[in-house]
């Protein structure tokens, strides 16, 4: 036991005589804090301002979304359609209902649609796309004058009855007019079933299936933001699903409606990670209060040391929003690293007290015998953890400097309420209730004599541990595709995968800023060379080549199709009456066709075909619509888009519509070129070597390959420049107070053993590390230093035999309470959230072997020998 009493001794003991008054005192900071954290509480979910604007390849990407800003902060509307048709009314419809909502949305358009491509984009087809277009078209002539005459459900039964008689009289067999009669059926079943039911005339003429890139549109939206919220851009992403609603786009109209891109991506990775959050928040907070009662075996000192933290977090809160303004999303890792580390300070006072309980009368004695005898390390891992963190400052990466900023601050407040606030705890709550038998841990006495007695083996293997360790560095990766760390089952990342493996709508496009167009439309010609490459759009991608061969057989079309098409004013619609006539007379006009031939597929689809149209004859008249809709709707717009498409002209780049030509040139005639990559090039090495290609050729460009991947290097360069930064300021400190080299290698020899176990392990489990779980370095690294300076300066006090320590037990507990409830992470769904709790489990796995083996070992010497091993 202490003799001399020391300056934070005299400090504890003076608030165990007032504890009321230290009490009053830090209600009333907690009080102010609470209120300047409700006043000024600030949190932006930008992620841009988490890095530096002053490198290169942010000023890249800065300067393109100047020059482009209504391509940043993108929500993509991704309309999928049963067919075709369905998809081009859906998101015709959703776009002009969300161009109104000027509140919500900065832009909306559709890059896709409108009237220049409505009318042109069949010459932007290749030449023999053109070709089989257009004879398609003449093929369907009479067809298409049928219907265009009567464009309804009548119309179309007329037609079908006509081609019936003249199969009846020779003109033809049933096999000319099965598609459109197995077609047919299928709706009609399905419709007089009361099922839904959709139908294609363009697939029906073009005689195939339609894949995704007919049946899918996207509109794109710039959504207003507001970074005040968690999930900025959700007001703006609820109004568009309400629209979409209200229009009726949803499954049972053969319509879905997703979103994805930047902006939902980020917000729905908040709701993900709130998902389980009280699954997860239960867990810790049920491990933290579990090990701290197994630490100390009283709920009044657990009471003391709970109230302690969530003072100082609170604190804390207010004292870095007034440092930093604001917190990000890197910043407010502040939390579990105040949470893991003052706990620490906590149980390490606590259980000093505990210990120092059964050798004194009185319990402020004891408290003040804690203060002295473990006051000098707190204080000095405070400082060297803090002096760690403030190192984060220099770093390029704004977010983690920010955290250094809160987490150095917070390391002081931690400390100086465990010096303060927790002995004056513990002395109003009277701990503990009855001296406790044991505090340290005598059960580990055998492993404390196997140590020492095989010192130079355990150090040996130590050794051999660490040279195995750097072997298997090589094996450790840092995963740099932020997508890996969202879940797999929210919408936005779903739509992602989908349009992943679309060559239109891929979300790894590079940009390039081109001084012009004729340099943009020359880097896309070299661009278009490279295997790493599947094609390279500038503006003069739409001026279409080959012009007048295409315009050729557009207007020979046009000729014979046209006229038929632009005749008289259409019938009026039918009634419900005429519709059930019109029903009747085509099935009776197909039953004898089809009995006159053979019984094969055709006969079988018309015969099918007449069936359904009996069952609609005798249906309700709001089935009969509904069938009808299925048919016209689609047929409207299939003799819209043949009514333009015929209407094609000359295009050259000076009569390219304002709003495209401003998607890919600035007013002061820069150029954007985008490039896209080959299919299947999805993962990281693939897109490595993607941007690799690009930039040997345009080393300007910036976009998602390119951004990922420099974005992953800065973070990484700023956490090993703060490791760096962080272990030379805590050298220096630890040699300034400890004055002694072979002190201080002491101090740092574990720390650095364990921290090779753990990216080791990580490595040859394939663990890697990633923006999520690289947040847990520090405080890895803040509790391991701690933990050493703990032993260490017990041992510079002449204690011996530690693993049967008060010391001991409470490094274990520490550990143990770090490790369960931030081990807890590890049930998060979220995939981020999970790894860094398997990181946070296997590093503080190590740390604790360390413990119990290593650093016994290493002192087990005498501090005053002269060997240091």
């Amino acid at each position: 036991m202490s003799t001399r009493i020391s300056l934070i001794g005299r400090i504890v003991a003076a608030c165990t005589r007032h504890p009321l008054i230290v009490l009053l005192v830090a209600s009333g900071l907690t009080v102010a804090a609470l209120v300047f954290v409700a006043q000024h509480f600030a949190m932006t979910a930008e992620t841009s301002q988490l890095i530096s604007a002053q490198l290169k390849w942010r000023q890249r990407e800065l300067a393109f979304q100047a020059a482009f800003p209504q391509l940043d902060n993108l929500t993509m509307v991704v309309v999928d359609g049963a067919t075709p048709e369905l998809a081009e009314d859906a998101a015709t419809r959703l776009t002009a209902a969300l161009q109104e909502k000027h509140d919500l949305f900065r832009t909306v358009r559709r890059p896709d649609g409108g009237p220049f491509f409505a009318r042109e984009g069949l010459l932007l087809l290749p030449l023999d796309q053109v070709k089989a277009t257009t004879s398609g078209l003449l093929r369907a002539a009479p067809l298409l004058a049928s219907l265009a005459a009567d464009p309804s459900l009548r119309g179309v039964l007329s037609t079908l009855s006509n081609m019936a008689e003249g199969i009846k009289r020779g003109q033809g067999s049933l096999q000319d007019i099965a598609p459109m009669t197995g077609a047919l059926a299928d709706t009609f079943e399905k419709a007089a079933a009361g099922q839904p039911a959709f139908f294609s005339w363009q697939t029906l003429i073009a005689g195939a299936p339609a894949g995704a890139r007919l049946t899918r549109r996207v509109v794109l939206v710039q959504p207003v933001m507001d970074y005040a919220a968690l999930e900025p851009g959700a007001g703006a992403s609820n109004a568009i699903r309400t629209t979409a609603q209200s229009l009726g786009l949803d499954a049972a109209h053969g319509v879905t409606v997703r979103l994805t891109g930047p902006v939902p991506l980020a917000d729905e990775e908040f709701a993900s990670l709130a998902e389980d959050a009280h699954l997860v928040l239960g867990a810790m907070i049920a491990a933290l209060l579990g090990i701290l009662w197994l630490a100390v075996r009283s709920v009044r000192v657990v009471l003391a040391i709970v109230i302690t933290t969530v003072v100082g977090l609170v604190i804390t809160t207010a004292i870095g929003l007034a440092a930093t303004g604001r917190f990000n999303l890197i910043s407010v890792a502040f939390i579990p690293l105040f949470v893991g580390l003052g706990v620490d300070f906590s149980i390490q006072f606590s259980v000093r007290s505990l210990a120092a309980r059964l050798v004194t009368p009185t319990r402020e004695a004891a408290l003040v015998e804690a203060g002295t005898s473990i006051g000098r390390a707190l204080a000095l891992s405070a400082a060297a953890i803090g002096v760690g963190f403030f190192a984060f400052l220099p770093t390029t990466y704004v977010g983690v400097a920010e955290l250094g900023t809160i987490a150095g601050l917070g390391m002081i407040i931690a400390f100086g309420l465990s010096i303060a606030l927790l002995p004056a705890l513990l002395a109003l709550l009277r701990f503990p209730p009855a001296r406790m038998a044991e505090v340290g841990f005598t059960m580990l006495a055998p492993v404390d004599r196997f140590v020492t007695r095989h010192r130079l083996g355990v150090l040996g293997a130590a050794l051999i541990a660490a040279i195995v360790s750097i072997t298997l560095l090589p094996l450790v990766r840092f995963d740099f595709d932020p997508l890996h760390l969202k879940s797999p089952k929210v919408e936005s990342m779903t739509t992602l995968r989908a349009l992943a493996s679309d060559p239109d709508w891929t979300p790894y496009a590079i940009n390039v800023l081109a001084p012009s167009p004729a340099k943009a439309a020359e880097l896309a010609r070299v661009l278009d060379t490279l295997p790493e490459v599947s094609r390279a759009v500038a503006l003069q991608s739409f001026v279409p080549v080959r012009q007048d061969e295409k315009l050729a057989l557009i207007a020979a079309a046009a000729r014979q199709i046209g006229p038929m098409l632009e005749g008289g004013a259409a019938r009026p619609a039918p009634s419900d009456g005429e519709l059930k006539q019109s029903l009747a007379g085509a099935a009776a006009a197909l039953r004898p066709a089809a009995a006159q031939a053979k019984d094969d597929p055709a006969s079988q689809s018309a015969l099918r075909l007449a069936d359904a149209l009996d069952r609609l004859v005798a249906a309700t008249p709001e089935v009969r619509a509904n069938a009808a809709a299925a048919v016209t709707m689609p047929l409207h717009i299939l003799l819209g888009q043949v009514r333009e498409e015929l209407k094609a002209g000359p295009v050259t780049a000076e009569t390219l519509p304002p709003d495209l030509v401003a998607d890919w040139v600035t007013k002061d005639g820069r150029a954007r070129l985008q490039v896209l990559p080959s299919a299947g090039g999805h993962d990281n090495e693939s897109l490595r070597r993607f941007a690799a290609a690009v930039q040997r050729i345009a080393p300007d460009a910036t976009g998602a390959p390119i951004s990922t991947r420099a974005s992953g290097d800065t973070i990484v360069e700023a956490f090993l420049q703060a490791g760096v930064y962080s272990i030379v300021a805590i050298v220096v400190l630890l040699t300034l107070v400890l004055r002694r080299r072979r002190d201080v290698v002491l101090t740092m020899l574990p720390v650095l053993l364990s921290g090779l176990l753990t990216f080791a392990t990580c490595g040859l489990l394939d663990l890697p590390l990633n923006f999520a779980n690289i947040i847990a370095l520090p405080l890895l690294f803040g509790v391991g230093v701690a933990f050493n300076i703990y032993f260490v300066m017990a041992w510079r006090a002449g204690e011996t035999a530690m693993l049967k320590s008060s010391l001991m037990r409470a490094v274990i507990f520490s550990a143990l309470t770090t490790a369960t409830a931030f081990g807890a992470l590890w049930l998060s769904t979220h995939p981020g959230t999970a790894s860094m709790g398997r990181l946070l489990m296997i590093s503080l796995g190590w740390e604790l072997l360390v413990t119990l083996l290593f650093r016994p070992a290493l002192l087990a010497r005498s501090p005053q020998s002269k060997l240091w091993f």
